[in-house]
């Protein structure tokens, strides 16, 4: 991917790592292959795109990168049952963020994180089609209703803008006042 762009635009300035697969399973029915599948999609090709892009970025001493977590990252007081493996990729996301920050400041590149909430894609399909288990999950959210990816985008727009110049190392929650409540 990095190769493409290079050879297309000549440079790299932005990466967003935005990709995830979520799999509802009981802990004690995971197996192995379930978890490394997701924490090989959700953190491993975080890894892999950032550190091709920053390899690209630090010869030009600018870039930004732009990772997606979750609100199912821990440390917020909300636990998500059966997404053992889902919360502990997005997690080491915000984790990966905060640490690469550290090192990637000083080549002139910002790295910041952004943890939806509850928005209406394709991975929330299954919930949409569960009017008990949609209700249940909109009653934890204060604005009542899930956001629209048009909104996550606006926010990784910022990010990568020089509007946001002064930050990195952040994790910005974008999820109608879940974590609030």
């Amino acid at each position: 991917m990095i190769k493409s762009s290079l050879k297309k635009f000549g440079r790299v300035d932005i990466l967003v790592n935005n990709a995830g697969i979520c799999q509802f399973k009981p802990f004690l029915e995971l197996t192995e292959e379930d978890w490394d599948k997701t924490l090989d999609i959700n953190l491993k090709g975080y890894f892999l795109c950032a550190q091709s892009a920053a390899r690209e970025m630090a010869k030009k001493k600018k870039g930004v990168i732009v990772n997606i977590a979750s609100v199912a990252m821990g440390q917020t007081g909300v636990g998500f049952p059966t997404l053992a493996h889902y919360t502990a990729s997005k997690g080491g996301i915000v984790g990966l963020t905060e640490t690469l920050a550290l090192e990637l400041a000083p080549l002139g590149i910002r790295i910041n994180s952004i943890s939806p909430g509850m928005i209406d894609t394709p991975m929330i399909e299954s919930l949409k089609q569960d009017p008990k288990a949609k209700e249940a999950v909109l009653a934890r959210i204060p604005l009542r209703r899930a956001g629209k990816s048009e909104e996550v985008s606006n926010l990784v727009l910022f990010l990568a803008s020089e509007q946001s110049s002064y930050m990195t190392g952040a994790n910005v929650v974008i999820d109608g006042g879940w974590l609030a409540g």
